[in-house]
């Protein structure tokens, strides 16, 4: 049964404010000449901006004679990463409140301060957007092995004890590439079937095989959500969208996969809670596969006419000359999340509809 939590207050006062522990963590007006004091981005104390002293383990929840009641409130972990972004602009639009948890505010991997701030802000359900994927791609987590470690297999248990203890559910957003090419006798691999691209069965990247064990880990927890995501793209154009990379990699390797598009992915999370939709894992990904020839198809009709791109003659020369450790390529069955009613939009319709809705970079670092 959960525990009843203390109300949680938006600052509509004037003034600012950083945060008090030898008063309860009771926030309350700061001098100027503070000299720690430092911006924390924050959704669920949007306006007037609220600072903290780094000195400060973590922030609470308070109120002032002009505040209003939240009514929900979603934790969100890893906000500013590239998946944690698009899932905080969903809550946003969905009207909802966000209390962005950063590194800054609370150690991740304690389970006991995480809990206690998860209990003074109220949180109605955490989000975990946080873990290691590396950087430009799976590569680097070959030389990042403890990171890699602790952040897709450590980390999931230790936020799960953290919401057991606040009697709190969350959900966890992990990865489809546990698995790779399609399931024996075709179609896609459904949330049941075992990993076969996994430390145990011993022909994975290490990506790969940490968050087949963050699975694992999570595998008897009672109130957690799994949400599956595989190569993310949308029409923001970036270093982290499958898209932007097909269109500046040198080379490409012709495969099929299942894709998720984040903002879609973004809602179906969201809204797996919202509808009370069975706890477990989910595939989200948008319905359907495509090959790199495909996608690249769309993109030579759209946003890049007349792009010609080239391609390795196999796998085989794609791991001689361009990568140091095997590559999840697979397909997903989505039929358990489109039963959920939490489905996704087809691929080759989100592809489509990214490409016409494109920003380019440059745009975006304008505005």
């Amino acid at each position: 049964m959960r525990p009843s939590l203390s109300p949680v207050f938006r600052v509509l006062a004037a003034g600012n404010y950083h945060s008090d522990n030898e008063n309860g963590g009771i926030f309350r007006p700061f001098h100027p000449s503070c000299p720690q004091l430092g911006p924390v981005g924050g959704g669920f104390v949007p306006s007037p901006e609220v600072w903290r002293c780094d000195c400060f383990t973590f922030i609470q929840s308070f109120c002032s004679p002009n505040c209003v009641e939240i009514e929900t409130l979603i934790a969100l972990l890893g906000a500013s990463g590239f998946v944690g972004s698009a899932i905080r602009r969903e809550i946003h639009l969905a009207g909802l409140e966000v209390a962005p948890l950063s590194r800054r505010i609370v150690d991740y991997y304690n389970p006991a301060a995480l809990a206690e701030v998860l209990r003074g802000i109220g949180a109605d359900f955490v989000i975990n957007a946080a873990g290691y994927t590396g950087r430009p791609n799976v590569d680097a987590c070959e030389l990042r092995k403890t990171d890699c470690l602790l952040g897709n297999a450590v980390l999931p248990g230790r936020i799960n004890d953290a919401c057991q203890r606040v009697g709190i559910p969350w959900g966890h957003v992990s990865s489809g590439c546990v698995y790779t090419g399609e399931r024996p006798g075709g179609g896609g691999f459904r949330e049941y079937d075992p990993p076969n691209f996994s430390f145990r069965t011993n022909n994975c990247s290490f990506y790969s095989g940490s968050k087949a064990l963050g699975e694992e880990v999570l595998a008897d927890a009672e109130e957690c959500y799994q949400w599956r995501l595989r190569i993310p793209f949308s029409e923001h154009d970036g270093a982290r969208n499958y898209l932007s990379k097909v269109q500046r990699y040198p080379r490409l390797l012709d495969v099929r996969n299942s894709l998720s598009h984040l903002g879609d992915f973004a809602k179906a999370c969201l809204a797996s809670w919202l509808k009370r939709v069975p706890y477990g894992v989910y595939n989200l990904t948008n319905p359907g596969s495509i090959t790199t020839r495909e996608v690249c198809e769309l993109i030579s009709q759209t946003v890049a006419p007349g792009k010609e791109f080239d391609f390795f003659a196999d796998e085989a020369e794609f791991m001689a000359v361009a990568a140091s450790t095997p590559r999840s390529n697979c397909v997903l069955d989505t039929t358990k999340a489109t039963q959920a009613g939490i489905g996704m939009p087809p691929i080759e319709d989100a592809i489509e509809r990214a490409l016409r809705n494109w920003i380019p970079e440059a745009a975006l670092a304008a505005v």
